[in-house]
């Protein structure tokens, strides 16, 4: 036997697991290198083309500028709280309109969306650049809005959590404890401060992205001591000292001027319904049944002779067709034996020749706040000698009378002389001139169903008798808006404890801290 070919055979499986490994060894090194390769454009890689990486800071502004405008004068907020002030009728397809209570789970999500989306602005893509050129003005005018939006959540609602949300993405609290509204108002006039000491009209702006005033710095200071002054006069029957410090302080800053100063935002006739106008919105997508103004605003705009009648309201269909067009409204939380009994032709529906038209031009701005709000404020803090003298008060009453008139669709330049005897204080006690500033700042806000509800409850007027519908209040006009549903469920503790403090629950007949009329 020749043995010699088993060292030959052995030297042959030493090659080949050599040349294996050796290949193995290649392979390694170029999957390793390949790898090395990927990782290095790993990004680039895998990054879509046409992606949206980053954020932009002016489209979270613009969305919740927008937003929050649109959300108070669509038909569910008219049908509520604008039946509630007695501005439009509501009817049996909106219940809550008839004092029947119900959880509002949408406005309270629509307003903690509108927060969240704001806060990222500060607590991620502009986050570290409070300080920068190219953020701090951003940032400022991001939390402006911001607080603007916590004031009506509160003013709605009363206690609410404040402290441990909108902290960002990675600090998320499910169950938040519900800060007093007190502590909630100190907190907005103090961040309120800070965001206007940090306005520089040398930093980048938001620019077009900006709806209400185009990046512009010298507007935003006005809107935003304007909005210092709602804050401080929101709570001077429930804070006197604190109301008149904050009041003094923003009387003696610049606010808003003249109508060309109005925070607005722009609609549009010609495009989808989501940009027309809230009122028209109602006309084009809402409920027939909804459409119908209440007797309260109808009249008062009627008895004395107010030249915005023909602009808010419309004749009746049967007035027309008799051939006399008159205005006549529609009485509010009625029983179901009254709502049967209507003949609906015989009632005025909002303008159709103007909130109500399609056609008309230009479009109509939607009012976020006005030079007319400002100077009734004014008109009130003269009252109290806070920033001004007493003597001043009926010079700010007439200018936000005559900036209301002059709004669109209105545009009335001249004050007619039947309706001039409104616009005096001669022979009035300072109630009122209160009474005056109230119902006049009330026929203002027409269109803006949250602002109107919110002031008719701090100043108490005009004077309101509750529709027959006694509903879940006892008949009493509802003063609050009920909780969310959903909190209720997932936050129960901390919604039981604010619920507590409520002088009749979570219903709409409990007062909130500031509701003192």
């Amino acid at each position: 036997m020749n043995f010699n070919r088993f060292p030959k055979t052995e030297t042959i499986r030493t090659t080949s697991y050599t040349m294996k490994n050796s290949i193995k060894s290649l392979i390694l090194t170029g999957f390793v290198c390949l790898m090395q390769s990927c990782t290095d454009d790993f990004e680039k890689i895998n990054t879509p083309p046409t992606s949206v990486t980053t954020i932009d800071a002016g489209l979270i502004l613009s969305k919740a500028q927008k937003d929050a405008a649109f959300a108070e004068g669509l038909e569910i907020p008219n049908s509520q709280y604008g039946s509630w002030i007695q501005q439009w009728a509501g009817g049996a397809v909106v219940s809550s309109s008839r004092y029947v209570e119900q959880s509002d789970n949408n406005v309270w999500d629509a307003h903690y969306t509108l927060i969240r989306n704001l806060a990222q602005i500060r607590t991620d893509i502009l986050k570290g650049k409070e300080t920068d050129p190219s953020g701090r003005t951003k940032l400022a005018i991001a939390k402006i809005v911001e607080i603007s939006v916590w004031q009506r959540l509160t003013d709605l609602f009363g206690d609410i959590p404040f402290s441990e949300t909108a902290l960002g993405s990675t600090d998320v609290n499910n169950k938040p404890k519900f800060d007093t509204q007190e502590s909630v108002y100190k907190t907005l006039i103090t961040d309120l401060d800070a965001a206007i000491g940090q306005l520089n009209a040398s930093d980048a702006s938001y620019g077009t992205a900006d709806f209400y005033f185009k990046g512009d710095v010298t507007k935003w200071k006005k809107y935003g001591n304007s909005l210092k002054l709602r804050l401080g006069m929101r709570i001077r029957y429930a804070d006197a000292t604190l109301a008149q410090k904050t009041i003094t302080e923003a009387m003696g800053q610049p606010l808003l001027e003249s109508n060309t100063d109005n925070a607005t935002i722009p609609t549009y006739n010609n495009a989808t319904n989501a940009n027309v106008h809230p009122l028209l919105n109602q006309w084009l997508t809402g409920s027939s049944d909804l459409r119908y103004l209440a007797s309260t605003l109808v009249s008062q705009l009627a008895t004395t002779s107010d030249p915005r009648l023909p602009f808010i309201a419309q004749p009746s269909v049967n007035s027309v067709k008799a051939g006399a067009p008159a205005y006549k409204g529609m009485g509010v939380a009625l029983t179901d034996a009254l709502l049967k009994a209507l003949v609906k032709d015989d009632y005025s529906t909002a303008s159709q020749s103007t909130f109500f038209n399609k056609d008309y031009s230009p479009a109509i701005p939607c009012i976020v706040m006005s030079f007319s709000d400002v100077s009734f404020y004014k008109a009130e803090a003269a009252l109290e000698g806070w920033g001004a003298t007493a003597d001043q008060a009926e010079g700010f009453y007439q200018a936000g009378v005559k900036a209301a008139l002059a709004q669109a669709p209105f545009n009335i330049a001249t004050v007619p002389a039947t309706f001039s005897k409104e616009l005096s204080f001669t022979d009035l006690s300072k109630e009122q001139k209160l009474q005056k500033i109230g119902t006049q700042k009330w026929i203002q806000l027409f269109g803006r169903s949250y602002e109107a509800f919110t002031e008719w409850r701090r100043m108490g007027y005009p004077l309101l008798t509750p529709g027959p519908n006694v509903g879940s209040t006892a008949g009493t006009i509802p003063r609050r808006t009920i909780y969310s549903s959903r909190e209720a469920l997932l936050n129960e503790t901390n919604y039981k404890d604010a619920v507590s403090k409520l002088s009749k629950g979570d219903s709409y007949i409990s007062k909130i801290w500031w509701d003192k009329k």
